[in-house]
């Protein structure tokens, strides 16, 4: 791994990160309704997905997303791009899990971002699985959409109520553990 320059006074900032697979699947979920009357819900299984890449920096409560047609290197690469503009100011450790285009030697990361790899089938130690329980619970459930455009528009909506909420995104992915700075 690359060290910091040590001339870098950037304050640092510790982000993580993860891709999300959203398709036209339906997913079904428990819902309410009066007693007696059984909902009915439209089902599908329709195999096309597009990929969700988050980073979510915990202490200031701000998250970068991209919807994305693949999750590979090249994919990666860009996210990094993105996350490295959005967080110019700081210097970003960025926890990652051990996908392969995340250990690529092809992979291409921005000089203000440093990979720490999380323990191999952990992701109960990534919050950005929450921000997927979220679309999946809020966003998605129950519904059969038309076109994979229609899906991204949903994630789309979903990510943004969460971008302009910081407390909520926060409260949702402020583990303990990764309190690591002041």
């Amino acid at each position: 791994m690359e060290e910091r320059d040590p001339t870098d006074t950037r304050p640092v900032v510790v982000m993580t990160q993860d891709e999300g697979r959203f398709g036209r699947i339906s997913d079904l979920r428990a819902c309410w309704a009066p007693r007696g009357i059984r909902p009915k819900v439209a089902k599908q299984v329709i195999r096309t997905f597009v990929y969700v890449y988050a980073a979510v920096c915990m202490a200031l409560g701000k998250m970068t997303s991209l919807i994305l047609p693949y999750a590979n290197t090249e994919m990666m690469t860009l996210f990094l791009e993105e996350v490295s503009r959005d967080f110019k100011d700081y210097f970003v450790i960025m926890l990652v899990d051990g996908a392969g285009w995340h250990r690529s030697g092809a992979l291409k990361i921005p000089e203000n971002i440093r990979l720490i790899y999380q323990p191999s089938h952990s992701p109960e130690l990534n919050p950005v699985e929450h921000v997927w329980d979220e679309l999946r619970e809020k966003h998605l459930p129950n519904k059969a959409f038309r076109s994979i455009d229609a899906v991204e528009r949903a994630i789309c909506e979903g990510l943004s109520k969460l971008q302009q909420d910081p407390e909520r995104l926060r409260s949702m992915t402020d583990f303990e553990y990764l309190k690591v700075l002041n």
